[in-house]
């Protein structure tokens, strides 16, 4: 493949070295070696080269978006190209262009007060920020180049070199990914790996210098410990059954639009998809008939629609399926979307899940897919009780105009971020950090605070010339009047 040497002008040492893309665990470990060696070697990332491979990254998109957004539509069975691009290409984009732009100002070393009396004699001190070395992604499905290029955002703005493992799920596009970033990147920067499960455990007990995983509570715990070996600091963005307060005082057509809206984004399989509604009791009714209203807008012809994510395999499909049946039977009423489902490909349509009991399956795991849970309250209280019950969500949403009410459920409810009065929304803030909390994940990237996640925040004290501990008696031998000097300070 030829590389991007004859696009512009670069240095020798930053000319792009077309690399062989990784499928073996020995070529990870010499890759990640290489990366470790040039890093030590090279010392302090400076602006221009962070810009630079910055850059690349936004290249690489902008180059490979068409064949990209085809391998997502190949494997999801059925992708709207448009959507694709929305969510996996220009959302990257916004990530890589939002650090490229802003990341300058991070990188300066910041002045702290030293302690007393050093102050008073000439010290200094500061506070740098540092890259870690070489950063490890491991990308999902759900959203494949997301996952990858987002982290990488704040992971090159903080000066680090990076190894990227795509999902197997989506194995087309894993290969378009794999291949742009052997053509466009000089494997010492950005290398890349590929393979499934086995990859993947190898891939998170390699002694990189932090780790990005996103995927399911229960793989962040595997990657948790293998990190663990070697004392690799993780991020982990997980997931969670993402609440949905709908306030008596909220407008519930608008409420039941956006949640509507929310639940078609890829057929539900977002991280930060709301998964459970609450809707007070009297009210029920005319939610689940807006939400079915909404749906019907959005796909106008009923399922299939061409406008529909399909669910990404037959697996996945099963399982949501499954969880539906068995809520039913269980004793939950289930209204369909925009119609029911009559299919032969994997385009369903939303399953509306009424009152589920609270130990049936689609109430303990996270749906991940074409279904939504509806349940009806009597009191807030009850609601933030039962949101308190489950693990910590990535998500929390919350529709309503009582300003009491609303700081009401968030001084008493903890998650990953809020969205008030929409759905997802606060997923695409770049000034602001996104991650979980708990079982939904740990750790964070997006703006200012993901630079800081993947750098190394380096105190710095100067010590002054003069140093009076000597002549103030404060070293040994210590005079009688020590232990005096020293009670004298114990003050309230």
């Amino acid at each position: 493949m030829a590389h991007r040497a004859a696009h512009r002008t670069l240095k020798p040492e930053q000319i792009p070295v077309t690399q062989e893309i990784t499928t073996t665990v020995a070529g990870l470990s010499d890759l990640l070696r290489q990366q470790r060696q040039a890093f030590d070697t090279a010392g302090a990332v400076s602006a221009a080269d962070r810009r630079r491979r910055l850059q690349t990254a936004i290249d690489l998109l902008v180059k490979y978006h068409k064949p990209l957004v085809q391998a997502m539509d190949a494997d999801f069975g059925g992708r709207p190209q448009g959507y694709s691009l929305m969510n996996d290409v220009l959302g990257s984009l916004t990530s890589l262009k939002y650090a490229r732009d802003h990341f300058e100002p991070w990188m300066a070393s910041e002045p702290r007060t030293p302690f007393p009396p050093y102050d008073q004699f000439g010290a200094q001190a500061w506070v740098m920020y540092q890259p870690k070395g070489s950063i490890g992604i491991i990308g999902t499905w759900n959203a494949p180049l997301f996952t990858l290029f987002s982290p990488l955002a704040s992971a090159l703005a903080a000066g680090n070199r990076a190894i990227l493992k795509p999902s197997e799920v989506v194995p087309e596009t894993a290969r378009v990914v794999a291949e742009a970033i052997a053509e466009m990147f000089d494997p010492l920067d950005v290398g890349v790996v590929t393979g499934g499960p086995d990859m993947g455990e190898a891939f998170t007990a390699q002694a990189f210098d932090h780790i990005v995983f996103t995927g399911s509570t229960q793989v962040g715990k595997t990657v948790m410990r293998n990190a663990a070996q070697n004392l690799v600091p993780v991020t982990l963005e997980l997931g969670g059954k993402s609440p949905a307060i709908v306030s008596r005082t909220a407008d519930l057509a608008t409420a039941a639009y956006r949640i509507g809206v929310a639940k078609a984004a890829n057929a539900g399989q977002l991280c930060v998809n709301p998964d459970v509604v609450y809707v007070a009791r009297p009210q029920l009714e005319d939610f689940v008939a807006a939400l079915k209203r909404t749906t019907g807008e959005l796909f106008p012809g009923g399922a299939p629609s061409a406008d529909m994510v399909a669910v990404v395999n037959a697996r996945h499909l099963e399982r949501v399926e499954t969880c539906i049946r068995e809520a039913v039977a269980a004793g939950a009423r289930v209204e369909y979307a925009p119609s029911a489902p009559d299919s032969t490909d994997r385009r369903r349509p939303l399953g509306i899940v009424i009152n589920p009991p609270a130990t049936s399956r689609i109430m303990q795991e996270e749906i991940f897919g074409p279904a939504v849970v509806i349940r009806s309250y009597d009191s807030i209280d009850e609601v933030i009780a039962d949101i308190n019950a489950r693990p910590r969500p990535l998500a929390l949403y919350y529709f309503g105009e009582d300003e009491a009410e609303q700081s009401h459920v968030l001084e008493r409810t903890l998650s990953g971020g809020v969205t008030i009065n929409e759905a997802m929304f606060h997923a695409a803030m770049e000034d602001a950090p996104f991650g979980g909390v708990g079982a939904s994940g740990m750790g964070h990237y997006h703006g200012r605070e993901g630079f800081i996640e993947f750098s190394h925040v380096r105190t710095v004290f100067k010590a002054p010339a003069y140093d009076p501990r000597r002549e103030w008696g404060l070293l040994p031998p210590y005079s009688d009047q020590f232990l005096a000097m020293m009670e004298a300070q114990v003050t309230p």
